[in-house]
């Protein structure tokens, strides 16, 4: 379909007879044309079959999730523990002071200077690049406007795969064409993102920690290779998602310098709470001016009293990052820890989550369902990597994970013959 080969109104195979033709389980075809229906890709009329869409719709990933029922532990979410999260009235309230003292009208600067400060000397700490700051509504607009700046639809990106589901809809929905990129618990995989720089891909969209939904960091030796890889790729975007900075301990290898055109962003949502809905971005200015210059023409900037909060946590050091880091560190590992003591195999390097590879999502997914426990399902976040669920250590804590760990093990025995995932 997205190939023109199935054009709009196009009828597509009964299920039986497809399955027959693919070699494959008629359960298996029902659940893609249920997928597809469900993203509106395709429609389904009766005993007229199904077709494809005249008009396909866009819908996020996120509404394949399942509705929780009432009883169920809620493990899917992906979102910080709260308890966690720095109290904002006093931010808040420093902010509104300094918007009565100096309220911000047309004509001045998006960024906060403050904000522009702090965040730069952040950077600079990190060994990032010298560059101006620009500032967006969260990391997924800073990725959408830097994609927006240098390419042009039918242009490939390089994504990893499994990746953030955002990143995985957002790529499509502007026109772009998605190049999935293996990840292993040191990031992208060397060897396939040169596949897909060979293959045509434009941009490369890295997450440097806490990659969602496996975990992974760039290590140092691995920052070192893709950094020799795009020094010979120098017309290459590279686009770091640093959303784990704030609650991860383990050190940042940026890859930005060595193309022409690159970016690092870093979010504010797991730290400092989602609502807030700001990231700061630095990068090569040819690309932060394109970036501010489009957003003038939009929203025009992030809200000032936003920001005057947002500087008022991060010079305040409201969050205890170590503190923070060891707290979800200390549950990512029990989890872990517990599933290999069932012979069942997990990836938790860093951030909130912890990625299961499974024989059979369904399975495992119902199981878990009927056990008590909300798993997010791997179709989500990827493309061509194999089937897994995602598990959310946030709301947890370290005495649950046998409980849980208990719960997946025996979801998993039940999915494939011998009980492992390895």
């Amino acid at each position: 379909m997205a190939s023109g080969g199935l054009p709009p109104g196009s009828l597509l195979p009964p299920m039986r007879e497809l399955a027959g033709v693919l070699g494959v389980n008629p359960n298996t075809v029902a659940a893609a044309y249920r997928t597809l229906r469900e993203r509106g890709v395709i429609e389904t009329d009766g005993r007229r079959g199904s077709r494809v869409r005249s008009r396909p719709a866009s819908t996020p990933r996120d509404a394949l999730r399942m509705v929780v029922p009432a009883g169920v532990r809620d493990v899917a979410e992906g979102n910080p523990d709260v308890s966690l999260l720095p109290a904002l009235e006093g931010a808040l309230a420093a902010a509104a002071r300094r918007h009565r003292q100096a309220p911000t009208l047309y004509g001045a600067d998006p960024v906060a200077p403050d904000l522009a400060r702090i965040a730069r000397a952040d950077f600079d700490a990190d060994g990032v690049p010298p560059g101006p700051v620009a500032v967006t509504s969260g990391a997924l607009d800073a990725i959408e406007r830097v994609l927006a700046a240098h390419l042009r639809p039918g242009d490939a990106v390089a994504v990893e795969d499994p990746g953030w589901g955002g990143s995985l809809d957002l790529v499509p929905a502007l026109g772009l064409r998605v190049l999935p990129v293996a990840v292993d618990d040191d990031g992208p995989r060397t060897d396939d993102v040169a596949r897909a720089l060979d293959a045509g891909a434009r941009a490369l969209v890295v997450t440097s920690r806490a990659q969602n939904p496996t975990g992974a960091a760039v290590g140092a030796q691995r920052a070192g290779e893709l950094r020799e890889l795009l020094g010979r790729r120098p017309d290459v975007l590279l686009i770091e998602d640093d959303h784990g900075h704030g609650i991860v301990d383990l050190p940042v290898y940026p890859l930005g310098g060595v193309t022409r055109h690159w970016v690092m962003i870093r979010s504010t949502a797991k730290a400092y709470g989602p609502d807030l809905r700001l990231a700061v971005l630095t990068g090569d200015e040819v690309t932060l001016d394109r970036v501010r210059g489009r957003q003038r023409l939009g929203p025009g900037w992030v809200s000032r009293l936003l920001q005057y909060a947002v500087v008022e946590l991060w010079a305040s050091r409201a969050v205890d990052r170590a503190a923070v880091a060891r707290s979800y560190g200390e549950r990512r590992d029990a989890l872990v820890e517990a599933l290999r003591e069932r012979g069942v195999r997990a990836h938790g390097r860093t951030g909130l989550n912890v990625w299961v590879p499974v024989a059979d999502e369904t399975v495992v997914v119902t199981r878990l369902l009927a056990a008590g426990w909300a798993v997010a399902p791997g179709a989500i976040f990827r493309v061509e990597a194999g089937p897994g669920v995602r598990v959310t250590v946030s709301r947890l804590g370290v005495a649950e994970m046998p409980v849980l760990a208990d719960a997946v093990a025996a979801a998993v025995r039940a999915g494939v013959p011998g009980g492992r995932n390895d």
